[in-house]
């Protein structure tokens, strides 16, 4: 057994030497890579780790943090009722708008690249403006007003479907329902167009090839030729989906109020934002941001260990 032993600890410190060494030979390309590794680190790797140590402390942004442990943890799950409301919610909007959503975006994709290419130009266009469009919200504002003239109220109204004029964007539970259709129809965004990209890059012998080898119809293609092919393009386009479906907070605001009617279209980025900036309890919003981003790693690592089994 000492043997053993010895030997995989002369094995480790040659390893290490011959990394080591390799390391010196390469340095030229650490050195391109330092300014990127300085931006990651500086707004990626330390914003985490501060929010983290942050959420441990009792910090006001006005007074030094004062370190209390797991309580802030504790007050989320066992006396925070609006937080269990946030977090029902965000699961609820993630459920379904992210694996829908992604769907939707490569079903859409995989139509659009059948088109002419200057109708598939005008097709992605269309389809990608949802996503940046600025006055979205206003727009489903006055589509869901909750009078006569709204215009799905009036709509509904004049074809005798209801008596009176629903209160969309203010009872409890009509608006989760709505904000789930506006994330919907807004979540043709980054996703959408790697599907796009992807469905572009596919090698088109490797059609001919399948054909050959006893591919009978389009889905079959789309199972053992389209979706290995595009592997990395539908690991980015779910990172994309579970970041945006987990992220929801502007549509909530803008469309149901802030805070909305009994906390109901309450998620955990809005309740992040409350706590954060309007209230400056920075260490109780830490611990909800590291919660939150807990609850995204889990789901990317869970959807990503199916997506490689595609075509496997």
């Amino acid at each position: 057994m000492k043997s053993l032993a010895a030997n995989y600890i002369t094995m480790k410190r040659e390893r290490l030497h011959y990394d080591w060494e390799k390391a010196k030979r390469m340095k030229m390309c650490y050195l391109f890579l330092l300014p990127y590794a300085l931006l990651f680190f500086t707004f990626f790797i330390l914003p985490i780790a501060s929010s983290i140590y942050f959420s441990f402390t009792n910090y006001n942004i006005l007074e030094p943090p004062k370190f209390i442990g797991l309580q802030n943890y504790i007050n989320l799950v066992l006396q925070d009722e609006v937080f269990l409301t946030a977090v029902r919610n965000t699961l609820v909007i993630a459920v379904i708008t992210g694996p829908v959503g992604y769907i939707l975006s490569f079903l859409f994709a995989w139509f659009i690249n059948e088109l002419p290419r200057w109708l598939r130009t005008l097709a992605v266009v269309v389809f990608y403006a949802p996503s940046i469009a600025g006055n979205a919200f206003y727009i489903f504002s006055i589509i869901f007003r909750g009078d006569v003239y709204g215009y799905l109220n009036s709509i509904l109204v004049e074809l005798a479907l209801i008596d009176a004029p629903k209160l969309w964007l203010l009872d409890p539970n009509l608006m989760m329902p709505v904000i789930i259709i506006v994330i919907l129809w807004m979540s043709m965004g980054t996703g959408f167009l790697s599907f796009v990209a992807g469905l572009q890059g596919v090698d088109r012998s490797m059609y001919e090839a399948g054909y050959v080898d006893g591919i009978r119809n389009r889905w079959q293609e789309l199972y053992y030729i389209t979706l290995p092919s595009m592997k990395p393009m539908l690991l980015f386009g779910a990172v994309m989906s579970i970041t945006s479906a987990f992220n929801v907070c502007d549509v909530p605001r803008a469309l149901a109020g802030y805070p909305s009617t009994d906390y109901a279209a309450r998620t955990i980025v809005t309740h992040l934002f409350d706590y954060g900036f309007s209230r400056f309890e920075m260490g109780y919003a830490s611990a909800i941001a590291t919660v939150l981003f807990l609850l995204m790693i889990l789901c990317n690592k869970a959807i990503q260990s199916m997506l490689r089994k595609v075509g496997t």
